[in-house]
């Protein structure tokens, strides 16, 4: 499958370019600087300013699928996702965030709840803006993948649960996936989709 990576070397970027590529899917890997994207058979590393939403759009053009793994404190929604409209691609997957999801029993927004830093408030704050946007799109087939809490460097287990719109936690008590566990699950999701126009989350 063709697929456009936008953000293609960043911590989730970057185990979603390694496992696309283990998968033989055929990728333009799309970053600011392209060099430091990783060397992969089928991958094809392209130097794009993801804020210059035209370049972007041209970068994208021609694949099947668009996934963007961009930071949202400095994403305007509307712009990155007019840009995949204009590409032509239809199908966009988005690399979300937590504080959407609702606490555990709860119809109660993890950003609601007024335990998030308020440092991480313009990252978090931006991924709801971002979801949204895209709630209200209706042109585009899209998914948000949103992560548990904890959003971190691990092993690639390849065990892990499936959600929709509550935050999933361990027995433990823990709330985490490794970026190599949560490209697995976008990736599934890239090859059989299973969720359209819609949210679900990820986690042990």
């Amino acid at each position: 499958m063709k697929v456009a990576l936008i953000g293609a070397t960043g911590n989730a970027g970057a185990e979603l370019l390694k496992e696309l590529a283990s998968r033989g899917h055929e990728v333009t890997a799309i970053a600011r600087n392209a060099d430091k994207a990783a060397a992969a058979p089928g991958v094809t590393a392209k130097s794009v300013d993801a804020y210059d939403y035209d370049a972007l759009s041209e970068a994208i053009a021609g694949h099947e699928v668009a996934i963007s793994a961009l930071p949202f404190r400095t994403t305007d929604p509307g712009k990155l996702i007019g840009a995949v409209k204009q590409s032509g691609v239809s199908r966009y997957l988005v690399v979300g965030g937590a504080a959407t999801l609702f606490s555990p029993g709860t119809q109660e927004r993890i950003i609601d709840s007024g335990k998030i830093p308020e440092e991480w408030m313009p990252e978090v704050g931006g991924g709801a803006k971002f979801l949204d946007a895209l709630k209200r799109e209706e042109e585009l087939d899209w998914v948000f993948l949103s992560p548990s809490m904890m959003f971190v460097p691990g092993e690639r287990r390849g065990a892990f649960r499936l959600g929709k719109d509550e935050l999933l936690v361990a027995e433990d008590g823990q709330s985490s996936i490794s970026y190599a566990d949560y490209a697995i699950a976008m990736v599934d999701e890239v090859e059989k989709p299973a969720h359209s126009r819609e949210r679900f989350t990820v986690g042990y």
